[in-house]
């Protein structure tokens, strides 16, 4: 143990050490937030896949394999990578609206109101995923620690907030690049070893009950509606779309995001079968402690240092990532349109850094409250992209959208994805594939009366000045 712990606090201190050293490159708010636009294809492609490959598809896929999904588990990985390999299509629209938010696109396409909704959806979802990555890192530390997970949310939130603080997208990129290539490797040589200490394959295979070896347990309705929810939340998610904003032109944008798909799917079922690991040598432990326990008990102490640090380090940065959109949202897109007009670039960058901290408080304490990872991911993704979706997707790619049709999908989009995700999904159909539908429907029918009826398209999403506050 003395041994993990070493490593941890040495690969803690050099990500700290980054977040110091991204501090002297921050010289103005577009650092802070996007990198000073200066991401090229290899970076983009970590930082995207660190961002993604966090709490869920790490503590929380080990998790649902060691439960309900079993093998199948991977699934919910492969498509994150194939909804991030859809958004390469739009990727380059993105970085050529030379934006800093979501919410900016759909304010100069359809005005306040929707400018003001989609800001307010994007600013909660965001804080319940950092909630979520704060409780992964947390199930870590209360398993090396036996602290209490209380107390280990608490280490954990106060870490993040601390680095985020200091480097803002800088600080997140460069440890988003170290740690998402750790994390890989780290995973694919802990397999082997933990397999050989849980006695073999046969004998993990022989104590798993047959249905955990499903490859497609979860169904095929899940899968495709998990296509569906990672394709429209990573168009319109804010960590996401941020770092698209952040490449250095638009044919890396696109580039950076198919590498970053084909990482994904090669990472997807590695840390299912650790869950199984888990199954087979400790049925009766917390399904969420699978991980963390399968590395303490079954690694060599230097690979388990040096996985566990990964994991830690990526789902404090998707953290990172979710509190600095907030930051970014609030922001651009309030703070600057609503209260201080006329906010200078210094002065944005310090409420930036007061909006990072605040909204870690508030997310420490979603995470004591709730500290679900998976459920409430899915639920984050799910009330922030079925209202926007088409809204966003539409601005990005048609210049005769209206306002109206931009506003009205976002309302009954968002009203449709909270009935079926609070109705317990009818008809097993998930809660963004509901939304994410009635936003469509409403978007195409609402935009022909409008044309039918002679009212104008909005203005384009590349080069109006809109006044959004007036």
């Amino acid at each position: 143990m003395a041994t993990i712990w070493t490593i941890i606090i040495v690969y803690m201190a050099v990500m700290i050490g980054i977040g110091f050293y991204s501090k002297t490159k921050i010289k103005d708010s577009t650092d802070y937030h996007l990198a000073g636009r200066r991401l090229g294809p290899i970076m983009l492609a970590g930082t995207l896949a660190a961002t993604e490959i966090g709490g869920g598809s790490s503590v929380g896929v080990a998790s649902k394999a060691y439960g309900d999904w079993g093998l199948s588990a991977g699934w919910y990985v492969v498509a994150a990578g194939i909804g991030i390999f859809l958004v390469s299509f739009v990727a380059p629209y993105m970085r050529k609206a030379m934006a800093t938010t979501v919410p900016e696109i759909i304010g100069k396409r359809y005005g306040k109101s929707s400018y003001v909704i989609t800001s307010l959806l994007s600013i909660l979802s965001l804080t319940l995923l950092t909630a979520v990555q704060i409780t992964a890192t947390a199930t870590i530390i209360n398993v090396l620690t036996g602290f209490s997970m209380e107390g280990a949310i608490l280490i954990a939130g106060i870490g993040v907030v601390f680095y985020t603080y200091l480097g803002g997208m800088w600080s997140v990129t460069l440890t988003d690049f170290v740690q998402f290539f750790l994390i890989v490797f780290g995973f694919a040589i802990a397999v082997p070893f933990a397999l050989s200490a849980a006695g073999g394959f046969d004998t993990v295979i022989s104590n798993l009950p047959d249905e955990h070896l499903g490859f497609t347990k979860i169904g095929w309705k899940t899968i495709v509606g998990l296509i569906i929810l990672y394709f429209m939340t990573f168009s319109t998610g804010q960590e996401a779309v941020q770092r698209y904003y952040s490449a250095r032109n638009e044919k890396i944008a696109i580039w950076g995001s198919v590498l970053c798909a084909a990482l994904m799917c090669i990472y997807a079922f590695i840390p299912a079968f650790i869950g199984l690991i888990a199954k087979s040598a400790f049925p009766n432990i917390e399904a969420n402690n699978a991980l963390a326990t399968v590395s303490v008990e079954l690694l060599p102490p230097l690979i388990a240092g040096l996985l566990l640090s990964g994991v830690i380090s990526a789902t404090l940065s998707s953290a990172s990532g979710d509190m600095l959109g907030v930051a970014s949202v609030y922001v651009k897109d309030i703070h600057g349109k609503y209260i201080n007009k006329s906010l200078n670039d210094q002065s944005e960058l310090k409420i930036s850094k007061i909006t990072v901290v605040i909204t870690g408080l508030i997310a420490i304490g979603i995470s004591l409250f709730s500290q679900q990872i998976i459920p409430l991911l899915v639920f984050a993704f799910t009330i922030r992209s079925t209202g926007p979706f088409a809204a966003y997707i539409f601005g990005l790619l048609w210049e005769k959208a209206t306002p109206n049709a931009g506003l009205w999908s976002i309302i009954i989009g968002t009203i449709v994805g909270f009935y079926w995700q609070f109705a317990k999904e009818p008809f097993g159909m998930m809660a963004v594939v509901a939304g994410g539908t009635a936003s469509l429907l409403t978007f195409l029918i609402v935009n022909w009366i409008d044309r039918s009826r002679g009212i104008p398209s909005s203005p384009s999403a590349y080069n109006s000045n809109k006044d959004l506050s007036s």
